[in-house]
Parts: structure tokens; sequence; C-alpha cells
């Protein structure tokens, strides 16, 4: 991954309100797609000369495009589409918007994905020396979570055939970005804190354990077939998210219940919430190192929930204490979530933000100037 790539930011960022209003205008009828396009355009291109400015080697659209992290990518597949649930999802202390996306028929890449637009835009205008990320969701969030897989049987005579045309979409989508100069991708993933959660909780159920670890290795097998054959120089990441919503948070439990899955996937980048006691120790750490000696695992130390900046030196003594289970050179430092996984972002200013960043890359620098 080379020296510079220590100091990473997860991808999501505020989004101005100038683009949230250009939205409810496109949504009233007030002013075209076209001129919402053009608006957001302006908007990255300031954004990621912040992000250079600020000295970030991998820089994202800041998914300003979308309204949340996984859903707009997910319905514009084919065979999925929008809808509007009963209930929303509830975060610890706030309520998100109803929509979520369910299967109409049998899952393909959308080879007029607006993503593939979004990704163009960014990569045109990237600095040579810095490298465009794409982050979309996993396609886990598909496999048995919040009923976006229960028609799967409608529509497919096995189980086995959704999962393997799953997979294929996914691998399809990759290329495409490939195809377009993408050498970054990033796979952000709440199922697996999800299923720490879960076998915590069904601890004392045989049962339901069953159908935790089946989901597990549903979701490895998807996750694997996805990205088995893509071209060697492209680096594959994924964010381990236990759910970020106006500085919220959904599950919470340690990776031990999961390290060993982790580390049968094929990514070269894992990007692990530690912001609080909530994500346990760093003792998993070596489970997934020891089965992929390879890997950046990016430590998710620094809050991107709050805006008061952390303690440089205690940051510095918790990655001190990571690297006795992964060798130093090894590991990395982010936020531990993005700023802004829907466009109601998170509690803190954009001032905030790029201030969390700059405490990044000066502990990134302290930590690892002599790598």
């Amino acid at each position: 991954m080379g020296k510079q790539h220590h100091f990473h930011h997860v991808g999501s960022y505020l989004r101005p309100q100038v683009l949230k209003a250009a939205r409810q205008q496109v949504e009233k009828g007030e002013i075209s797609q076209e001129e919402l396009l053009h608006l957001q355009d302006d908007l990255v291109k300031d954004l990621v000369a912040k992000e250079v400015e600020v000295g970030l080697p991998l820089v994202s659209d800041g998914e300003f495009g979308r309204s949340w992290w996984h859903l707009d990518f997910l319905w514009h597949l084919e065979g999925f589409e929008s809808y509007e649930q009963e209930d929303s999802y509830h975060f610890h202390g706030a309520k998100t918007r109803k929509t979520n996306v369910r299967l109409t028929g049998k899952v393909r890449e959308n080879k007029n994905h607006p993503f593939y637009r979004d990704f163009a835009y960014l990569k045109s205008i990237t600095p040579e020396g810095v490298v465009p990320k794409v982050t979309i969701p996993s396609p886990s969030l598909i496999v048995g979570r919040d009923h976006r897989s229960d028609l799967a049987l409608d529509f497919y005579d096995t189980w086995q055939d959704f999962l393997d045309d799953l997979a294929q979409a996914y691998h399809d989508t990759i290329q495409h970005f490939y195809d377009l100069g993408a050498r970054f991708v990033q796979l952000d993933d709440t199922t697996w804190a999800y299923l720490l959660h879960q076998l915590i909780q069904e601890a004392d159920n045989p049962e339901r354990l069953a159908e935790l670890k089946q989901l597990a290795e549903d979701d490895v097998y998807v996750i694997n077939k996805a990205l088995s054959h893509l071209p060697e120089d492209l680096l594959l990441a994924t964010h381990i998210c236990r759910g970020n919503f106006k500085s919220t948070y959904l599950f919470e439990g340690a990776y031990d219940g999961i390290a060993d899955y982790l580390g049968r996937l094929p990514y070269q980048v894992y990007y692990l919430e530690y912001d609080d006691a909530r994500s346990g120790g760093f003792e998993p750490l070596a489970k997934i190192w020891n089965q992929r000696p390879d890997v950046t695992l990016v430590l998710g130390l620094i809050t991107s929930k709050h805006p008061d900046l952390e303690d440089q030196d205690k940051v510095i003594e918790r990655i001190d204490e990571a690297s006795s289970y992964v060798p130093l050179e090894n590991l990395a430092l982010s936020t531990q979530c993005g700023f802004a996984s829907t466009e109601e972002g998170n509690v803190l200013s954009e001032e905030d933000q790029w201030q969390k960043l700059l405490l990044i890359r000066d502990i990134s620098q302290r930590v690892w100037e002599n790598e």
C-alpha cells in the first residue's frame, strides 16, 4: 500500500446545505435533474480539492450523488426496486426514513447505473498521484437482511441460483468500474456487525445460531465469488460498520465472533471501527492478519460522530497496543465511519470534519514517518 496510505478516510462527507436544498427542488419539479447534477459536480470538485489539500492519497466524491450509503446503489441494480416499508430502521435514539429495496426479478448489473457517471466525473477531476475510490454496499446487504431477499424464490428455482446471480451482478459492476478507471473499490458492510451482535444475543438459542452461521457462510460465498477473477491491480477494501445515522449506531460487540469469517474474504484493506468500547479489543486483528498477512487493517480510532478532537498521544498509545497483534506496517488510521452515511449527516460541522482529517494526518505522520 505504501507509506502514504496510512492516512485514510472511509468515504462520505457532510452534504452542503445547497445540495440538500437542490434535491428538494428536484422532487418539487422546481429544477431539473441536469441542473442538480451540474451543482453536484461543482460541489464534488470543491470537495476533492479539499481532500487533496489535507493530504489524502485516496479521495471520494463524498457520496454527494446519493441519499443513503447503500440503498441508492441497490435499487439501481436490475431486479430491484425501492419502496416504503412499514417502519424505519431503529438506531439508538433516532429513527431513519422508511425507504428499503426489494426484488422484482432476476438480479443483473445495470449497465446504465448512475454511479458509473458519478465515478467517471470523480476520476476526471482527480489529480495525478491521487487515487479516486469507489464506495458501494457489499452484496451481503441483500442476503438475509431487512427483507431484501425475501422474494428470492419467487424468481429463482433455488437459493443457490439467487446467490450466484447476485455475485455475478456485483462482479460485472465492479469490472465496469475498473473499465472506467477505478483501481480502488470499497464495499461497505454492516452485515458483519449485525452478525456479531446477533451471535451474542442468540448465544443460548442453538437453532438461531445455526441460521446465523449459515448466513455468514452465504455472505463469505457471495463476496468471494463476486470478487474473484478481477484484475490484479484492483485494490479491494471493505468497511465493517456498526451503523451510522445522525451520530447514532445500530449494533455493538467485539470482532471476536466474526474475525475468522473476515479473514476468509479477499480484501486487501479492512476499515474497522474502534472509536469506543463497543468495538472491543485488538486481539481479533491477529486472526485476520494470520489468514491474510499482506492486509492493511485501518483502525477507525477517530470518531466521525462528534466534533471533539481526540488526544493524539492517547490515539498513538492505542496504535501501539494494536501493533502488538499485527505489525505496525500493516496498520493505518482513519475515522471509524464516514461523516454522513445518509444525507442527514452526523452532528458536527463541515469545519469539524476537516479538523478530524487533519488530526488523522498529523497522527499518521508521527507514527509512520519512518516507515
